[in-house]
C-alpha cells in the first residue's frame, strides 16, 4: 500500500513537472518584458541594452535571491535608504514576474 501511494505521489510529480517548467519559463518571459515596459532600461544595463547609469544587472540573479529581489522591487528604499531607484508602480505580479526574470540572470 504503502508503495503504491509513493508511486503515484512520484507520477505525480514527474507528469506535473513539464507544466511547472512551462509556467516558470512564461513567468521569466514576462519579467523580460516588463523590463522594457518599466523602462528599466533606462538607468540599468543587462548585457549591451540599456544605460550604464545604474547597476549592470547582467548577472544579478548570480548575486541575490529571487525573494530579496522582489522586496527591492516592491520598495527600494526599505531594503535601502539610499537608494536612488525610485519605487516603481506595478501590480504584484508584475513585480514577481520582473524578480523571476532578474533572478534567472546569471
Amino acid at each position: 500500500m504503502i508503495a503504491r501511494v509513493l508511486a503515484l505521489g512520484l507520477a505525480i510529480c514527474v507528469v506535473g513537472a513539464p507544466a511547472v517548467a512551462q509556467d516558470r519559463a512564461a513567468l521569466i518571459a514576462r519579467g523580460q518584458k516588463l523590463f522594457t515596459a518599466q523602462g528599466c532600461y533606462g538607468c540599468h544595463t543587462v548585457g549591451k541594452v540599456g544605460t550604464p547609469i545604474a547597476s549592470d544587472l547582467s548577472r544579478v540573479g548570480g548575486k541575490y535571491q529571487e525573494s530579496y529581489l522582489l522586496q527591492w522591487l516592491r520598495d527600494p528604499a526599505t531594503q535601502k535608504p539610499t537608494a536612488h531607484m525610485p519605487k516603481i508602480a506595478m501590480t504584484e505580479a508584475e513585480a514577481r514576474a520582473l524578480a523571476a526574470w532578474l533572478a534567472s540572470l546569471r
